[in-house]
């Protein structure tokens, strides 16, 4: 496995507004999100997640901020440029084709490719030598993300906790410097999750990546993250490391609640 020889570029998101029809769905939030670094966003629903998530993305444009990833301004441009400047998203619910592991990671591998349609269609030799080079990256991928076995399995025959490391696997095809993961482990159990966390510390161990993380189990920010911003509202109301923001009052007052504590050893 390929490990990247230098530190990913820093994300930045300063004061990024977004109103939907009157309603302030994301308010003046700023946040950073070291090289290398595990940074998740947490909150209650409708607390702005998804939102920020798709502003990094590029599914929406913001009122107001900027959004960053070292010297590139990623604030208003396509989902398809953002992707190409190292930005890779997962989504919440599984986005799967048809076919196998193999043709689904080779997706993601798309935008990297030189070689031209036309090339490829008629498989002139530069182009079939870069179509095994993909497709050898794509099993290296498959391997790091616990899919080597079903490489060439269809998608459909594999249980829901595989299906969602495809979604991963996929996402890292595109060779990303930033990794957004937005509800990596909903609807898994608890040995899908734990195996989920293992691979996002060996991704992260082995291709030296930036991870943001939308999640809602709290055991798990807590073991994977090393910063934490917490949205409220549209509004970012606390940051800092797992403990910091674990015991921070607002944080309590408005997400974690009582029984947080619980919740995580249960997680």
């Amino acid at each position: 496995m390929t490990a990247r020889t230098t530190a990913p570029p820093e994300l930045t998101v300063t004061d990024v507004t977004v109103r939907f029809a009157g309603l302030t769905a994301l308010d003046a939030v700023s946040f950073t999100v070291a090289p290398g670094s595990v940074h998740a966003l947490i909150g209650p629903n409708g607390a702005g997640k998804s939102t920020c998530f798709n502003v990094l993305s590029g599914l929406c444009r913001p009122a107001t901020g900027t959004v960053r990833l070292g010297d590139a301004d990623l604030t208003r441009l396509a989902p398809h440029r953002i992707a190409a400047l190292g930005v890779a998203r997962t989504f919440q619910n599984i986005v799967t084709t048809q076919g196998t592991v193999a043709d689904n990671l080779m997706l993601g591998r798309h935008v990297l490719s030189r070689a031209g349609f036309a090339a490829g269609a008629l498989r002139l030799p530069h182009a079939r030598r870069e179509q095994r080079a993909h497709l050898d990256r794509a099993r290296e991928i498959a391997g790091l993300t616990g899919l080597a076995a079903h490489f060439d399995s269809p998608v459909a025959l594999l249980s829901y906790g595989d299906r969602k490391r495809v979604e991963f696997a996929r996402a890292l095809c595109l060779e990303p410097s930033v990794l957004l993961l937005d509800e990596p482990v909903a609807g898994m159990n608890a040995a899908e999750r734990a195996r989920t966390v293992e691979v996002v510390h060996a991704v992260r161990a082995e291709l030296g990546l930036s991870v943001v993380l939308v999640e809602h189990d709290m055991g798990l920010v807590m073991r994977l993250a090393d910063e934490v911003t917490v949205l409220d509202f549209g509004r970012a109301i606390a940051h800092g490391t797992p403990d910091e923001v674990r015991r921070d009052p607002e944080v309590l007052r408005a997400y974690l609640g009582t029984g947080a504590e619980g919740g995580e050893d249960a997680a």
